[in-house]
Order: structure tokens, then C-alpha cells, then sequence
């Protein structure tokens, strides 16, 4: 077995990709013993390619925008999709059937501030035609401050990834509402990047030879099935929970069979960040994307 060091920057169902390349064992299959962590807040995962702490990292695209726009080489290149669709939840008090956007204006939403959630959230409002401004947001930190704070009282909706909303369903605490990635369709939401130099090595084929594998097994298995191999990385999410979370990831389409990062879904995020202001120019595919390595 070779060791192979994974790090998320975030850890959710959302990145069942990813986790269950290991919980399914196909990691495994390949002689690859997988070693995992999380970037620790604020930290992206890139750092951990940087000094070699890791060989491939869940991240996003956007996340080398930062290095292009003051003229660098990003460090390290998106090669394959995790999502093609952002995953996040709106979450209320009460059931509230006849929802609509329009509902979050003068609002308070506790969510996460700044980065690829803030931006995709932004560009969903406008899609849905309401004014971000109106809306309070309650930033109390990372996912679980997030969490914990609607828990506390503080809020009228909140902003979170799976399996999250599904726990506070469960617990009688909140009940969904509403999608933020309809409104945005298929885009470059989250994916696995490494180092180019490692992209040519026979772990990065090894590698890809799994995860095509997982691919096809998230988009055949029963989410039941799928959660109760994973359920050992939640052990704070119902088994239950955590097989509606991803139940509702796979109809939601995230996790489409292809593994490349289109140049349709890259277009759609450059889309987002130009919205929000936060692109200097339209970077080209080359300067963020690869292909992945042939199996």
C-alpha cells in the first residue's frame, strides 16, 4: 500500500466523492491507503500541496483566481469536479410552503461571510431577483458557528451545506426551504486539485482509476447504502440524516458521471465572481483547469 495524504477544506456529505472514494474502499483497491485532514479555518487546502503535506485537496476554482489577478501562477490546478452544482440550503423556523426569495428581504440569515459561498449566495439572489442589501446577515464563523448559532435562537433562516439542514430537521429545529443551486445551475462549485508535477505520476492515475470508480458508484448505489459506509466520518449525523442528505445531492445532480471540469461549468462560476466584482479579467481555462490523468 502507498500512502496517499488528503486534505478538505471543508468536510461535509456534500464531498461525498471524495470521502467515499475511501469509505467505499476504492481508494483501497488501488493500493492507495488514504491518510485525511481539514485545512484548518481560514486556511485554504492549497496550502497543504504548497508544502507537501498533501497529494490531492478538495478546493475550488475561484481559489486561484486570488493568485491570477496579481499576476501568479496559481500553486497548484483544479483537475477534476467534486460538484457541478452549489449544495447549500436555506433553512427556516417554521414549514413555510409557500416560500420565496423575496421572504429574505429585511430578513436576518446566519451564514458564512466572504469567499465562494457569500458569492454564489449573492448571485442566487439576484437570479431570484432580490436585492442582497435588504438581507441581515449573522456571521458568528465557520460551519459548525454557523450551526451552532441558529441552535441558539439567532436567525430567521440560515445558509448551510448538507448534512446540517437535515440535522436540524431531524432535531425539530428547522425545517428547508429553499436550494441555492437551481438558481445557479451546473458551474465549477467545488474540485480536486493537486500539483502539475504530481498529475503525471503513477499515484495520480491510480488515483483517477478510483475516483472514476466512486463516480459511478454515488450516481448507482442507494443513498442508504452510501451513508452507511460513510456514516464512521459523521459520527454526530443520524445514519438516517446523512442517507437523506445525499438522497437529496443525488437528484439534485452534483455528482454527474463525468469527472473533468467543463469549460460550460467553468464559464458559469467566472460568471458568479464577475458578478460579485471579484474578477480582474475572465481567466482562461488553461490558467486554472486541467484534464484529469488518464487512467
Amino acid at each position: 500500500m502507498e500512502k496517499i495524504r488528503l486534505q478538505f477544506t471543508l468536510f461535509s456529505a456534500f464531498y461525498s466523492p471524495l470521502i467515499s472514494a475511501m469509505s467505499g474502499g476504492f481508494l483501497k483497491a488501488e493500493r492507495l491507503d488514504p491518510e485525511w485532514s481539514v485545512s484548518p479555518p481560514g486556511v485554504s487546502a492549497i496550502a497543504a500541496l504548497e508544502d507537501g503535506s498533501a497529494h490531492v485537496v478538495q478546493s475550488a476554482a475561484s481559489y486561484s483566481f486570488a493568485a491570477l489577478a496579481k499576476g501568479e501562477t496559481p500553486p497548484a490546478v483544479h483537475f477534476a469536479q467534486v460538484n457541478e452544482m452549489d449544495g447549500f440550503f436555506l433553512t427556516a423556523r417554521a414549514p413555510d410552503p409557500a416560500f420565496s426569495w423575496k421572504k429574505l428581504e429585511g430578513a436576518e440569515v446566519v451564514m458564512l461571510k466572504g469567499g465562494q459561498p457569500e458569492a454564489m449566495f449573492r448571485y442566487a439572489c439576484h437570479e431570484a431577483g432580490i436585492d442582497y442589501a435588504k438581507i441581515k446577515p449573522i456571521a458568528p464563523g465557520g460551519a459548525a458557528e454557523v450551526d451552532r448559532a441558529f441552535r441558539e435562537g439567532r436567525g430567521q433562516y440560515v445558509h448551510q451545506q448538507g448534512p446540517f439542514p437535515q440535522q436540524l430537521h431531524a432535531d425539530g429545529i428547522g425545517h428547508i426551504i429553499g436550494q441555492v443551486g437551481p438558481l445557479i445551475g451546473p458551474c465549477a462549485f467545488s474540485s480536486l486539485a493537486a500539483t502539475r508535477e504530481w498529475l503525471k505520476t503513477d499515484m495520480a492515475r491510480a488515483f483517477m482509476r478510483a475516483y472514476v470508480k466512486t463516480r459511478r458508484y454515488l450516481n448507482e448505489a442507494p443513498a442508504a447504502e452510501i451513508a452507511r459506509a460513510e456514516k464512521p466520518y459523521f459520527p454526530k449525523i443520524d445514519e438516517k440524516v446523512l442517507a437523506e442528505c445525499i438522497g437529496t445531492y443525488q437528484k439534485l445532480g452534483c455528482w454527474t458521471a463525468h469527472v473533468e471540469i467543463t469549460r460550460a461549468a467553468y464559464e458559469k462560476t467566472l460568471d458568479v465572481f464577475e458578478y460579485n466584482g471579484r474578477l480582474g479579467r475572465r481567466y482562461r481555462y488553461e490558467e486554472v483547469c486541467a484534464l484529469p490523468p488518464a487512467g
